[in-house]
């Protein structure tokens, strides 16, 4: 199959794009590579399977080229991160509504079965047990940048489920929890990176709050074969799905595990919220999914530990700083 990824040569699309490509797809990357990496699908591109176009998702042209013989789309392309948010508020706005409204509507139009990644920020502060697909939404007020992305990313699984009732579209949404593993950037406010990369360094890891807020993390790897699962089963259009894992973990627990494994004597250090985030932030007690829905229907169930994604970003950003020592 032929398939396109918008933000391919981000954290998830480049592992997405791994995956297809090693089970004999061809992808098309389309990534205007502002927080995505040409580094991470360098060696994709040297197979002969895979084509990386730098623009953007607003290019309406540009994607109506791209769709054209395609089998499928999978639309990765983001502005994410909690302090990108905070900081950027209208540009994460305007380019993820705009780039939706492009991606989906050209998919629509030109029947190209499309996933869209939506994201765990859309249930806002409901923190009420693990989350079913039809919970109840509870945002914040609009003045708080961070609802900015739950909204933003709100209208593309309505476009995509609009798209599907009205026109007939192959389209399914899957929400993802807390993705982590090897490529993802620290630079946006991701916590493992970050505290990864303090550990093998030296630095004190920065716990912000007191560190009792917990999160549902699941490996990259693990949300991959979902993503190939849902996008492969005609079954789910029209669909939203979570994807993620039930296992919770405090933060501060996280960055104790990261100090253990990367056998650091880094100390931990607590951070005010209101010293660690631009104005608008509010943060959020707990966050964990049902996932039966993706269970039931491929199967789906994730396989490797926390312990795991800690390991292989440790590797991950070990390998970046001898790069940086070496240079």
């Amino acid at each position: 199959m032929i398939n396109l990824i918008t933000g391919g040569a981000g954290f998830i699309g480049s592992h997405l794009a791994d995956a297809l490509v090693a089970r004999g797809d061809e992808v098309i990357i389309l990534d205007d590579l502002s927080t995505g990496r040409r580094e991470n699908v360098a060696h994709l591109l040297e197979t002969g399977r895979a084509a990386l176009v730098e623009g953007s998702t607003s290019e309406q042209r540009l994607v109506g080229e791209l769709m054209r013989g395609v089998d499928r789309c999978f639309h990765l392309a983001s502005a994410v991160g909690v302090q990108l948010v905070c900081e950027r508020p209208l540009e994460t706005l305007l380019r993820n509504v705009r780039g939706c409204d492009a991606v989906l509507g050209t998919a629509a139009s030109q029947g190209v079965a499309l996933l869209f990644t939506s994201t765990s920020e859309i249930y806002g502060k409901n923190s009420h047990g693990a989350l079913h697909e039809e919970s109840d939404r509870l945002l914040g007020t609009p003045a708080k940048a961070r609802w900015n992305y739950a909204n933003a990313k709100t209208f593309g699984e309505m476009l995509a489920y609009g798209y599907h009732r009205e026109l007939g579209a192959e389209m399914v949404v899957a929400r993802l929890f807390n993705t982590v593993g090897p490529r993802q950037s620290a630079a946006y406010g991701m916590v493992l990176p970050r505290l990864a990369r303090q550990a093998l360094t030296g630095e004190p890891l920065t716990v912000f709050g007191d560190g009792s807020q917990s999160r549902c993390f699941v490996h990259v790897d693990d949300t991959v074969e979902a993503l190939v699962g849902l996008a492969g089963r005609s079954a789910a259009g029209g669909g939203t799905f979570n994807v993620g894992s039930s296992r919770e973990i405090t933060i501060l627990e996280l960055a104790e595990r990261v100090v253990e494994r990367a056998e650091s004597t880094s100390p931990i250090a607590f951070v005010p919220f209101e010293e660690a985030y631009e104005e608008g932030f509010e943060e959020l007690g707990r966050r964990q999914p049902d996932t039966s829905a993706v269970e039931e229907l491929i199967g789906w169930a994730p396989s490797r530990t926390i312990e795991n994604a800690i390991d292989d970003v440790l590797a991950y950003q070990r390998a970046l700083l001898k790069d940086r020592t070496t240079a």
